[in-house]
């Protein structure tokens, strides 16, 4: 063997060009076997090394060492970037869209039922007048209560009527707090409604923890009663359909004086009977539905932002408050309060 040295790297010269021109994995495999398998050359170069003159063992040894390994790692390299090529040509080949319609198409998504009330509500509103404002659903119970005239024993600021954060914060059992808030940060005339999340400790088929309310406020001057019945009669000819007519029941809130309950007739039957005579469901045979409370703003809430241009002896307003869900399950005839968040198919998919 005349120069061992000189074949070996001729052999490495030669697989390492094959390689990097090597097309796909099985020619690969084939330049493996040629260059490295136990029939090729340069192995049997390797293991003739033993009958070598003794000077040239070790740097013919080391020579052919350095090329296979070199050309094991060139190959696997080479593998590599193959497999990687591969991937990505048929990651691109298969690519799917998946902006285009399902096959089958799907169904397009829907607001869920008291979203769908809610923006209702809202349109009504803004239509008259009104804007919208969100508040803080963990709220101080300076904001919650004592602003807005609850006396230190009103059972509402009981544990087991009202969620507590800690000492002084609650999570917000309406939002009304926002009556205050809202006139700390803008001064009269104030015409706002206020929809949100509320919590309170109950739970059966007419009342669950969690729960959806709209606050309504407005403030001006000579803000009676009969600009409150106005406005809601023409809430409820909104929602509920032009033949709908309110009337005001006295009542008591914390917050209001005078206080009343707004009932809308009954839209399901004729003066409290259906056509075949019996009494009406939904209404128990009164011909009215109890829809929402509200009243004349308190002038002891006003006290709480006179320096913000609230002079109760000034200014007037009127407040109201109304459960979404209580809108949506009048409307719709829903039987129980909880279908509303079971997140059932079935019920959810009527509505759209």
């Amino acid at each position: 063997m005349n120069d061992p040295t000189q074949r070996i790297s001729e052999l490495r010269s030669e697989a390492e060009a094959a390689i990097a021109e090597a097309p796909d994995t099985a020619a690969l495999e084939e330049l493996r076997v040629r260059y490295l398998g136990r029939k090729a050359e340069l192995p049997n170069l390797l293991r003739g090394v033993a009958e070598l003159p003794p000077e040239q063992r070790g740097i013919v040894g080391r020579t052919a060492n350095e090329a296979r390994k070199g050309l094991e790692a060139l190959v696997g390299d080479r593998v590599a970037a193959l497999e990687a090529a591969e991937l990505d040509a048929r990651l691109a080949a298969d690519r799917v869209d998946v902006t285009l319609p399902g096959a089958p198409p799907q169904p397009v998504g829907r607001h869920h039922l008291l979203s769908s009330t809610r923006r209702e509500i809202e349109d009504v509103f803004l239509g008259l007048g009104f804007s919208v404002m969100e508040g803080p659903e963990v709220d101080l119970v300076h904001y919650n209560f004592d602003a807005l005239n609850h006396a230190e024993t009103h059972p509402a600021r009981n544990r087991s009527d009202t969620f507590y954060v800690a000492d002084e914060a609650v999570l917000r059992t309406h939002t009304s707090p926002m009556q205050v808030r809202a006139m700390e940060l803008y001064p009269p005339p104030l015409y706002i409604i206020v929809p949100g999340r509320v919590y309170r400790r109950d739970s059966d088929a007419t009342h669950t923890p969690q729960f959806h309310q709209v606050e309504g406020l407005a403030v001006d001057e000579d803000v009676t009663l009969a600009d409150l019945k106005g406005t809601l009669l023409a809430f409820a000819r909104a929602v509920f359909g032009d033949e709908r007519d309110v009337r005001l029941r006295p009542h008591f809130f914390p917050f209001t004086e005078p206080s009343v309950e707004v009932d809308v007739s009954c839209f399901n039957c004729t003066g409290g009977f259906m056509r075949d005579g019996s009494r009406c469901p939904l209404c128990k045979g009164e011909g009215w539905i109890e829809i929402l409370g509200a009243g004349e703003v308190d002038p002891n809430v006003f006290e709480y932002v006179r320096e913000h241009g609230y002079d109760p002896d000034r200014i007037q307003g009127f407040a109201f408050g109304m459960g979404i869900e209580r809108i949506a399950f009048l409307k719709h005839g829903v039987p129980d309060l909880r279908m509303f968040f079971e997140n059932d198919l079935r019920f959810l998919e009527q509505f759209g």
